[in-house]
């Protein structure tokens, strides 16, 4: 396990090292000056800014500084707002996105489960069309149609919350849920799927055919083993999620790190670009291994760490 565990961390690394690189040189070769925007700003003056922030260094040399800052999370000031580090805004905006995401995570997998065991349950019959019809429904809309729709419906005409506000815990539901409708849709095909096939295999009609009743089979014997497809998917549906709230966050007003992207790209912040980027990149990469982990507690039968550290 230990030795699986480093293997990881050390492609993870690697990882950062690629991703920190192409993202500052894609900065650099965009068009245009991070301080072109200031209409009031002289030549003189923004040729000033860029010798004050090391812009008019040898690009070899801002590279050389820039990755090992990165690699210590030091991303630098803000081009945009005087006196601000970059991984100040990131921790000041980061817990409202952490919140928004914990919350979609939880209501995309408890309602995907919920609806994809009931329809295979009621397999071929009304409740399992309903559920997918549902569940296409709710991967054919986009997450910021959702959320239109959603506050015209419950804040608009309905005022059960606010339209466009972050204050309170009721501020995160819609949001939440326009966020979640996605993944909960194809995490429920997902579980019907799986659970039709283990419901099939030979081990649950041997369950059945020693007298145990449908909830034990089901829930005991059938859905630890229906969940393993599900438990892989739990790496892109933190990667849709984290991408997915930059609109959602817009829309809703919430100052979160998905909005400061946004913000700093309308603004050529290229150090808020670069930092934001980079810290998703390594909640990413840290998820999909954390996923991984889970995946071979879930299933004895999958050994993390094997003869010659192959998994």
């Amino acid at each position: 396990m230990a030795k699986y565990i480093l293997k990881r961390v050390g492609y993870i690394v690697l990882s950062l090292f690629l991703i920190i690189s192409a993202t500052f040189f894609i900065m650099r070769a965009a068009p245009g000056s991070p301080f072109a925007s200031e209409r009031k700003m002289t030549p003189a003056l923004e040729a000033q800014m860029e010798e004050a922030y090391g812009l008019n260094d040898p690009i070899h040399e801002q590279y050389i500084t820039y990755v090992v800052n990165a690699l210590t999370f030091d991303f630098g000031p803000s081009f945009k707002f005087v006196g601000q580090d970059v991984m100040d805004i990131i921790l000041r905006s980061f817990p409202y996105s952490l919140v928004l995401g914990l919350e979609a995570v939880f209501i995309a997998l408890g309602l995907g489960v919920l609806f994809g065991v009931f329809a295979a349950l009621k397999h071929n019959r009304f409740g399992d069309y309903t559920a997918m019809v549902i569940a296409v429904l709710g991967i054919s809309v986009p997450s910021f149609i959702m959320a239109t729709i959603l506050q015209y419906i419950f804040a608009i005409k309905l005022e059960m919350f606010s339209v466009a506000r972050m204050e309170s815990f009721s501020d995160t539901i819609l949001p939440a849920l326009a966020l979640a409708t996605t993944p909960l849709a194809f995490i429920a095909r997902l579980m019907r799927s799986s659970m039709l096939d283990v419901l099939s295999s030979d081990y649950i009609k041997t369950a059945r055919s020693k007298g145990m009743s449908q909830r034990v089979v089901t829930y005991k014997h059938g859905l630890r083993n229906a969940m393993l497809p599900v438990i892989s998917y739990m790496g892109p549906l933190v990667a849709g999620i984290l991408t997915g709230s930059f609109i959602i966050e817009q829309i809703f007003g919430i100052p979160g790190l998905g909005s400061e992207f946004v913000t700093s790209i309308t603004n050529r912040d290229y150090t808020v670009i670069m930092g934001t980027t980079v810290f998703y990149s390594v909640l990413l990469l840290v998820s999909i291994l954390i996923v991984d982990l889970i995946y071979g507690l879930v299933d004895p039968r999958i050994k993390i760490a094997a003869k010659g550290g192959e998994k």
